[in-house]
């Protein structure tokens, strides 16, 4: 049997941000989808998706997704045999960042979360910045499903987040990356330099695609990681 392959979503996001690679790769080997919330650390949610997984996989994770991928991957790198990295950012968050988590997390408490996703995330999400549309609506679907806590857990989790740069510089493994190439919020050259810190790496930039390639550009993102998988 092929190894599994663990899916990680991002910020707000359930097994739906993946449903084209899950249509894709349920045909030929198991799917896994691990919980990105529960704790209000990197570090804990990554050690509770390691107590729940096979001895080896091939891990891939989007923006908060890739952000535990490389926790994961500093925790137990024995058991990652391939690791693909869609969209995320290897730094600690900035302090104006933070600020505004903290003002974003005010608002959730307050019933607020539909707005805060519509004015403060979704713009940034798809390539034309639209906040209309199935893959907005979706986006908004997804987070209203998981609700106010999991946004505070996700939320106080990427502000604690440390540097991953020495995990980047000691991963053995062969790694993608893939980044949409009108990403606003993890941008290309964020990529470029995670590719140049890894040994084992090669980048793919998704035209046409912003946050999500996996929705926004399903035909490409698939094509590109079923080539580089097999």
């Amino acid at each position: 049997m092929k190894l599994p392959i663990v899916l990680l979503p991002g910020l707000m996001c359930d097994r739906r941000l993946f449903q084209p690679q899950f249509d894709l790769f349920s045909q030929e080997r198991p799917v896994l989808f691990a919980p990105t919330f529960g704790f209000e650390t990197i570090s804990e949610i990554a050690s509770n998706i390691l107590d729940n997984t096979p001895d080896k996989f091939i891990l891939a994770g989007l923006s908060l997704g890739g952000i535990v991928a490389l926790e994961l991957v500093r925790q137990s790198p024995e058991k990652v045999h391939q690791l693909i990295l869609m969209d995320t950012n290897h730094e600690a968050e900035l302090h104006h960042i933070s600020r505004k988590r903290e003002n974003q997390i005010y608002e959730v408490e307050k019933g607020n979360l539909r707005k805060v996703m519509l004015e403060q995330h979704i713009p940034n999400y798809l390539a034309n910045g639209s906040t209309e549309g199935s893959i907005s609506d979706l986006c908004i679907e997804m987070a209203l499903q998981l609700g106010k806590n999991v946004f505070v857990q996700q939320s106080r989790a990427l502000m604690s987040r440390i540097d991953q740069t020495t995990t980047l510089q000691n991963i053995a493994v062969p790694t993608m990356l893939l980044c949409g190439r009108h990403d606003r919020l993890c941008d290309v050259k964020t990529h470029q330099k995670m590719h140049n810190l890894i040994q084992k790496s090669t980048l793919n930039i998704i035209n046409g695609a912003g946050h999500l390639p996996t929705l926004e550009n399903p035909i490409k993102t698939n094509r590109i990681l079923k080539e580089w998988i097999n």
